[in-house]
C-alpha cells in the first residue's frame, strides 16, 4: 500500500460513498465523471484492494470501502476545521457556517438573522440546510444545529432557548364556513391538515390530539412549510406555531384549552468549534434571534 494517500482521492470516495455513483459524485463535488472513476481507481491501487462493486441500482461499497469511511470522514471534519481557523484571522470575521434548522424556523426565524448577521459580518459565508431530519454534528453534516429536542451526545455545546408552543389553526372563513370545533373528537368531522410519513415526533403529537394520526388527514404533507402555507390558504385545520399565528390576523387557534404542545428549543454545536470566531458568533446571534422569536 501506498505510504501516503492524498487528500483529494479520499475525499472523492467519500462523494462517491454519499451519492451511490461516480455521475452523482462529479455533480456534488464539482468534478467531471472520468475525473471521479480515476480518482476512486488510484485509492484502490494505492490501498490494494477493491472499494466499490457495481450492481444495476449504482456502486455498493465493499467491507473495505465501509471500514476506511470513519478514518476518511475524520480527515474531512479537520479539512474543514482547517478552513475556518485559516479564514478567520486578524480582527474581521471570515468563514463559513453551516446551520442546519427545520423548515419554519429557517424560514421564518433564521432567514431574518442571517441577514443581519450578513451585514455586520461581510466576510461571513453561510450556509442553511432545512431539513426536519436530525443532522450529525460528530459527523460535522453541520456546524450549528437549532433542535426541538434535548441534543443527547457527550461533545455537543448547547444552549436552551426555551419552548415553542405548538396549536390547532385555521382562518376564520373557514371556520365560519364548517363551524369551530368544541373537542377534539368533533375535529374528526374537519379538513385536518397533518403529515404524510409516520415518525415517533408524529407518533408523540397523535397521542396529544386524542388519537388523531395520519388515516384523519385530508391534506397530507412531509413540509411543515406547506402544512402552513395551507392552513393560510383557509384549506382547514392543522397545526403550527402559537407565536407565529399571533402575528397574523387571519390565523385563529382553535381548542386552545384542549391541545398545546410545547417543543423545547436548543442550540448545539460540536464542542471543538467552541473557540472558533465565526462559528460562536453565528452561535450567539442564533441565541439572540430566537429568544426574541420565542419571547423569553
Amino acid at each position: 500500500m501506498t505510504s501516503t494517500l492524498p487528500w483529494e482521492l479520499l475525499h472523492t470516495f467519500l462523494g462517491v460513498l454519499r451519492e451511490g455513483s461516480l455521475s452523482g459524485a462529479a455533480r456534488a463535488l464539482g468534478l467531471t465523471q472520468p475525473t471521479v472513476g480515476r480518482h476512486v481507481s488510484a485509492l484502490e491501487r494505492a490501498l490494494g484492494q477493491p472499494l466499490f462493486t457495481r450492481s444495476p441500482t449504482g456502486l455498493l461499497a465493499t467491507d473495505a470501502a465501509l471500514a476506511l469511511r470513519g478514518h476518511a470522514e475524520q480527515m474531512e471534519a479537520a479539512a474543514a476545521a482547517l478552513q475556518r481557523a485559516a479564514t478567520a484571522r486578524g480582527g474581521e470575521v471570515r468563514g463559513t457556517v453551516r446551520v442546519t434548522a427545520s423548515e419554519v424556523i429557517g424560514v421564518e426565524v433564521l432567514a431574518g438573522v442571517f441577514a443581519t448577521l450578513r451585514e455586520r459580518h461581510p466576510g461571513l459565508v453561510l450556509e442553511l440546510a432545512l431539513s426536519n431530519q436530525l443532522q450529525d454534528l460528530l459527523r460535522r453534516e453541520a456546524d450549528i444545529a437549532v433542535r426541538m429536542t434535548p441534543p443527547e451526545q457527550g461533545q455537543l455545546v448547547a444552549r436552551r432557548i426555551g419552548s415553542i408552543e405548538l396549536g390547532l389553526h385555521a382562518r376564520p372563513d373557514y371556520l365560519d364556513r364548517h363551524g369551530r370545533p368544541a373537542t377534539l373528537a368533533e375535529l374528526r368531522s374537519h379538513t385536518l391538515i397533518g403529515f404524510d410519513a409516520v415518525t415517533p415526533f408524529i407518533r408523540a403529537g397523535s397521542s396529544r390530539l386524542g388519537g388523531i394520526g395520519r388515516d384523519s388527514f385530508a391534506l397530507r404533507c412531509d413540509s411543515d412549510l406547506a402544512q402552513l402555507a395551507l392552513v393560510r390558504a383557509g384549506a382547514g385545520i392543522g397545526i403550527c406555531q402559537v407565536v407565529l399565528a399571533k402575528r397574523e390576523p387571519m390565523l385563529e387557534r382553535v381548542l386552545a384549552d384542549q391541545f398545546a404542545w410545547p417543543l423545547e428549543t436548543w442550540i448545539a454545536m460540536h464542542e471543538d468549534l467552541r473557540q472558533n470566531t465565526p462559528c460562536r458568533v453565528v452561535f450567539d446571534a442564533l441565541v439572540e434571534g430566537l429568544a426574541r422569536h420565542i419571547g423569553t
